[in-house]
């Protein structure tokens, strides 16, 4: 089993920045990528930002430009450094991992979610 923990969260006025980490824990082999979601009260979780276990990388149009996703996969985390905060970037933030066990086929998993306010 594995367990995802988000910490960064929080209040932040328009055009600020945040820097949202997700430490991944337990029982893992390999990464195969991590990445962010976001929903935002009424709206379907959408994708902000993935990484693979390589250089590769995947933003929503939304955030291209002012979020940047980056991992140390050596510690099992994941990074989201958020630019240029807009209100409309106001949802509760969840981390996503793909990760194989050492006694387990790879496997989907999420953390519980972090909020991020973006407001004056």
């Amino acid at each position: 089993q594995v367990q995802l923990v988000e910490s960064g969260g929080g209040l932040v006025q328009p055009g600020g920045s945040l820097t949202l980490s997700c430490t991944a824990s337990g029982d893992i082999f390999t990464i195969n990528g991590m990445g962010w979601y976001r929903q935002a009260p009424g709206n379907q979780r959408e994708l902000v930002a993935t990484t693979t276990s390589g250089d590769s990388t995947n933003y929503a149009d939304s955030v291209k430009g002012r979020f940047t996703i980056s991992k140390d996969y050596s510690k099992n985390t994941v990074y989201l450094q958020m630019d240029s905060l807009k209100p409309d970037d106001t949802a509760v933030y969840y981390c996503n991992a793909d990760i194989r066990g050492w006694l387990s086929r790879s496997a989907n998993y999420w953390g519980q979610g972090t909020q991020v306010t973006v407001s004056s």
